[in-house]
């Protein structure tokens, strides 16, 4: 566990300087979810970093709140799915490291295009669909934001996950309670969320996504209850900016940059654990 807290620390680092070097980007949710995707790709994921787009024979993983790709650049390149230098070329022109995950950069790790919100959902519905079809026994995960539940499309992939009995698919929540224009609870109140989850059929987990033990065992125990016929969600309540201590808790760092001043404070409370790019 100390080994997944270290490399955490280390991606939250990349995450500031990233963002930081070309003054764009979205800090506060790639911060609040650097645990949960250490945990999911140094430990919990059976995934391969020679990366094939079909994926077969392996677990998955689709990052539906694409915004926060500074974190999946991080991670993907940390766990040698492409040279850690290239972070160095985040949301820079020409860079397969765009603003928002794209396919058609070809970087290794990706398997959709993210960030129109709302659409994950569906697309890993899609993939834990094909998986079954073709007898393969790996996982499909993915990550979503509260906020991005607002859109509609979400509900009817929901609904139909659990109509048509997808069991292979473990989808996270973070619930920061922020998005772009604010609380969740002003912009567009969620209500309660693992009721709702419960109403459309779904076996509903809660953790805290800012504790890797936390987010070990209910990783665990999400696996546990697959193949009962019922896909499954995990609640995952995080703070956004989580790790420095002006970023932590408030919607105004979802979408901007630190300064230099701003960005040494940051690194001052991030220990450096693998070393910067």
């Amino acid at each position: 566990m100390n080994k997944l807290t270290d490399i955490a620390s280390q991606v939250r680092r990349d995450i500031v300087r990233m963002v930081h070097q070309v003054q764009s980007g979205h800090p506060g949710g790639s911060l609040g979810c650097a645990d949960f995707l250490t945990a999911l790709y140094f430990d919990v994921m059976k995934h391969n970093s020679q990366f094939s787009m079909d994926g077969v024979g392996e677990d998955v993983f689709f990052l539906s709140n694409g915004h926060i790709s500074p974190l999946f650049y991080s991670v993907l390149a940390r766990s040698g799915y492409f040279p850690i230098s290239e972070l160095n070329t985040f949301r820079k022109i020409n860079s397969r490291l765009q603003g928002h995950p794209t396919t058609h950069e070809h970087l290794p790790g990706v398997r959709v295009a993210s960030g129109s919100l709302g659409q994950g959902m569906s697309v890993a519905i899609g993939a834990a669909l094909s998986k079954k079809l073709n007898k393969d026994q790996s996982i499909v995960y993915s990550l979503h934001g509260d906020g991005e539940l607002d859109e509609g499309q979400n509900w009817e992939a929901i609904m139909s996950a659990a109509h048509l009995k997808v069991d292979n698919l473990i989808a996270t929540i973070d619930v920061n309670g922020q998005q772009i224009d604010g609380p969740t609870k002003k912009v567009m109140n969620l209500g309660n969320l693992h009721a709702k989850f419960e109403a459309f059929g779904w076996q509903v987990l809660e953790m805290d996504g800012n504790q890797m033990d936390s987010v070990l065992a209910g990783l665990s125990k999400a696996k546990s209850l697959l193949g009962n016929q019922k896909p499954v969600v995990i609640l995952m309540t995080t703070v956004m900016g989580k790790g420095i201590d002006f970023m932590e808790g408030t919607h105004e760092w979802h979408g901007i940059a630190p300064n230099d001043e701003q960005l040494a404070k940051a690194l001052a409370q991030l220990p450096e654990t693998l070393g910067d790019y």
